[in-house]
């Protein structure tokens, strides 16, 4: 099969070229048998990606995945180089199929430069895909001054996608100097620390509803109110009523909310008559409802 090139000297596929691929491609990996991958069978598929149809594009990703870690040079080429931003977008999906590491510093220069969403978007989920070889390459994000607010945002969902299959990695972090890393790494694990039963995991979280960062305790009494042990988690939140930063109030008066212990009420009631910050005070009576209606039903 002959490759077309276009004005940029980027290789592309007929409509009727692509067809035939396509269903080459896709009547091999039905058989189970192998994808062709020497360099022009693979720059082949590349072009493909590029198609309009969305059908075809999933079945030379598909054929690019198959083939595996000898596709990831050209299509880390492909991402970072292509004029044409479904090219781009496609090359990054199927580097997640792969979860190649090799692949992870051209992904993250990727996911800084490329100023299309979605091409940022499928970089960040194909980094997300690799596990904890990939959370350096993440906090980094985190930690650049320079970072967007929509780039910390994909980096803080990528770390909450990892969770449980970087624990060590992330309990590490949540120790750094840097409080963007501590309040992402205290985020992202989260999600699986609901019992405090692990004494080091614990102390995690003690250790930042202490932290000098405001936005590290907030975020914290947010995460303690979905524990499980109720008991424990209401003790944790409960002098955090009294703290210095609204923020930390109001979230803390919400946690105690949704853990629905009314051995809380007492203390928000108390808290309640000295509050004067007028958003903290009407969470704190809105949580006072809720458990005062727990209480009597």
């Amino acid at each position: 099969m002959e490759i077309r090139e276009n004005t940029s000297s980027e290789a592309q596929l007929s409509e009727e070229e692509a067809l035939d691929l396509a269903t080459h491609l896709k009547e091999r990996l039905r058989a189970g048998l192998p994808i062709d991958s020497d360099p022009d069978s693979i720059a082949t598929m590349i072009a493909g990606l590029g198609d309009s149809r969305g059908l075809l594009r999933r079945s030379f990703s598909g054929g690019l995945g198959s083939v595996g870690k000898a596709a990831v040079p050209a299509l880390c080429q492909a991402m970072k180089h292509s004029p044409q931003v479904t090219v781009r977008r496609a090359a990054a999906k199927t580097l997640t199929l792969i979860k190649d590491p090799s692949s992870l510093p051209d992904l993250l220069s990727t996911f800084l430069s490329d100023t299309d969403s979605v091409v940022q978007g499928s970089t960040m989920g194909a980094m997300a895909s690799m596990g904890d070889q990939s959370v350096e390459a993440i906090l980094s994000i985190i930690a650049a001054p320079e970072s967007t607010e929509m780039q910390i945002g994909l980096a803080n969902w990528a770390l909450t996608l990892i969770g449980d299959r970087a624990p060590q990695v992330l309990r590490q972090a949540a120790t750094s100097e840097n409080p963007n890393i501590r309040k992402a790494s205290i985020s992202a694990l989260g999600s699986q620390i609901q019992n405090l039963d692990a004494e080091d995991d614990k102390q995690l979280f003690l250790n930042a509803l202490s932290d000098p960062y405001a936005e590290i305790r907030a975020e914290a009494v947010t995460l303690i109110g979905k524990f499980d042990d109720t008991k424990i988690a209401v003790k944790l939140v409960m002098p955090k009523l009294a703290d210095s930063d609204p923020w930390v109030r109001k979230n803390s008066a919400l946690s105690l909310m949704k853990l629905r212990d009314t051995s809380a009420l007492n203390a928000l009631q108390e808290r309640a008559k000295n509050e004067d910050d007028d958003v903290v005070l009407s969470v704190l009576k809105l949580a006072i409802n809720q458990l005062t209606r727990a209480e009597g039903g």
